[in-house]
């Protein structure tokens, strides 16, 4: 219950729709309480008096009554799908905004697939309750209500005995309910993971092809599919068992009219239009009490997928602005790492008593091997991740103390896999810079040594980029990246070396690139590359997340430790000398 009233929060602004859907409903339900009365009534005066003038009047009054309950079912109907589209916007732009503002922490452990469903195939399901079961349920009861009192005042006795088997309808309901509620959290969560299986297969499917797995991710698929399957069969078994039983309850109480009903009307205590009228309401009665066990399905099935919508909207960040933050200018450049210690699971630390200070328009080389740091140390100072001790300094202020945005806007990242949308060349460029200007583009794209390939192209700069930019080669890309960020014109940056996976003119022109960009920043590199190695003002040596050296070349080289070691490893291998023993 209290999912369904957050959800019904998101309702909240549409509240006039929803009142005027209410009265239309409210109007249809009486209009339809009108037919069964004309119609008894015009029995009973058949049978005794025959007025035809009554007649006309009662035809008139039903064929008005089925006219107006049509408008007022059509307004109903309109105006809760209204309501269930817009609310149904609201939640989707919720969800996005919340997934938009949550940390790298929080998509390190979730899923594409699951989020996927949760936005499209859960969303779906709550639209869904506003557009039937919301009013619905309403419905159902004010109708249960009125035609209990008219059964009443038409003979209690036999209105008592009529409604007789409603508690047995009702708990049945609420334990069809009941059971259904699980089977549909685990139809949504299967149908997240079939979604999740299709994502990787889709977005993997040159390594799947690489490695002859069609086979393995094809069994994956049935697998979940067939989990899905049985699970959906489950549920229709429980909706097909209750329908009948429903039928069933209901046609008893039909049976009984008739029986007592009839010895009633034989001794005189009740007329047969009012005979009629029961068996008229009653049936009235079904229908809505038929549809309530399709209405419990519906809520069964939003409570799952809203408990799921809301564990994303109530999703925490780990990463938190301050309400006090201030706006960062323009950088000069100086970071300092002040003891700075981090952990990804709060359990292992990743860095430990990181302490160092770049003065601005230096270039930071990072080394170490796998699972040394060097990528933390990168992500730490965009605040990707905050630190679990210690703190970062940004030209002496804390980047806790700034607003995310501006903190970001001063920091490019070149990464080694680098994420193209799938858009034009154009709009990759200026992802970052929307309003910038076609001039500005080219002359960010000519630094970049990217602008004579875009132009050889047919579309030029309109020419638009596969999924994820696979149809451009992995030095295209990673010019286009440089020039995306010298559009920004950051005054720190972040560089994931990637030229060793390239040939050597495409490493040319990137080094061609690269030094243009480097050029008056800050800079951060994770490389191995000698001649950057070389030429950086301060060298880090990162061992299980402690800088073990730190210093220039020389002063490092003079040191004979760890970085003497990399450093001829790598010098070895660059002029063929490594010996590879087998």
């Amino acid at each position: 219950m209290r999912v369904l009233l957050r959800l019904i929060i998101f309702a909240k602004k549409y509240w006039g729709k929803l009142t005027l859907a209410f009265l239309c409903l409210l109007a249809s339900t009486v209009f339809s309480l009108v037919v069964p009365r004309m119609l008894g009534q015009s029995i009973d005066v058949i049978l005794t008096s025959g007025d035809r003038n009554f007649l006309l009047i009662a035809a008139a009054v039903v064929v008005s009554a089925s006219v107006l309950r049509g408008l007022a079912g059509y307004g109903n109907t309109y105006l809760t799908q209204v309501v269930s589209q817009e609310t149904s916007y609201d939640i989707k732009n919720a969800l996005f905004e919340r997934l938009q503002r949550l940390s790298f922490a929080y998509y390190d452990k979730a899923q594409t697939g699951q989020l996927m469903s949760r936005a499209t195939v859960d969303v779906e399901a709550v639209r869904m309750f506003f557009g039937m079961g919301l009013l619905g349920i309403t419905q159902t009861l004010i109708l249960f209500a009125a035609i209990t009192l008219i059964l009443i005042t038409l003979d209690w006795k036999l209105a008592l005995m009529s409604l007789s088997f409603m508690p047995v309808i009702a708990w049945r309901t609420i334990d069809v309910g009941r059971r259904l509620a699980p089977i549909w959290l685990n139809i949504q969560q299967v149908i997240a993971s079939l979604g999740t299986t299709l994502q990787e297969s889709l977005t993997g499917a040159r390594v799947v092809k690489a490695f002859t797995y069609q086979p393995g991710e094809s069994q994956k698929f049935v697998t979940d599919a067939r989990a899905l399957y049985n699970t959906e069969i489950d549920a229709a078994r429980q909706i097909a068992i209750n329908m009948p039983l429903m039928t069933f309850f209901l046609s008893l109480p039909t049976a009984l009219i008739l029986w007592y009903g009839g010895h009633q009307v034989s001794a005189g205590d009740l007329t047969i239009g009012n005979l009629t009228q029961f068996v008229l309401y009653l049936g009235l009665l079904s229908m809505p009490v038929r549809r309530l066990g399709f209405l419990i399905n519906n809520l069964s099935r939003v409570a799952s997928a809203g408990q799921r919508i809301l564990e994303i909207l109530d999703a925490e960040s780990q990463i938190e602005e301050n309400p006090r933050a201030i706006q960062l200018g323009k950088v000069k450049g100086q970071i300092t790492f002040d003891n700075v210690g981090f952990s990804y699971n709060s359990m292992s630390p990743t860095l430990k008593n990181i302490t160092f200070t770049v003065q601005p328009g230096q270039l930071v080389a990072l080394l170490g091997g796998s699972g040394s740091g060097k990528s933390t140390i990168a992500n730490l100072i965009p605040r990707f991740y905050d630190v679990s001790a210690g703190r970062i300094m940004i030209d002496g202020t804390d980047i806790r103390d700034t607003t995310l945005a501006s903190l970001r806007k001063n920091v490019g990242i070149v990464q080694q896999d680098i994420f193209l949308f799938s858009a034009t060349i154009r709009d990759n460029i200026a992802y970052g810079a929307i309003d910038a200007s076609m001039a500005d583009i080219i002359t960010a794209t000519r630094a970049a040594h990217l602008h004579d390939f875009v132009v050889s192209l047919p579309e030029g700069y309109n020419t638009w980029v596969g999924e994820r930019g696979i149809t451009l080669s992995g030095g295209e890309r990673q010019r286009l990246s440089i020039a995306r960020t010298l559009l920004v014109n950051p005054g720190i940056l972040i560089l994931d070396d990637s030229t060793s996976s390239v040939d050597a003119e495409t490493e040319r022109r990137i080094r061609q690139a690269l030094n243009k960009l480097i050029k008056g920043r800050t800079t951060f590199i994770i490389t191995h590359r000698l001649p950057i190695i070389k030429n950086a003002d301060l060298i880090l040596i990162l061992k299980n997340g402690e800088i073990m050296e730190m210093g220039k070349h020389s002063e490092l080289m003079a040191l004979n430790g760890l970085y003497h070691q990399i450093y001829q490893a790598q010098l070895a291998v660059s002029e063929g000398k490594e010996l590879v023993e087998e």
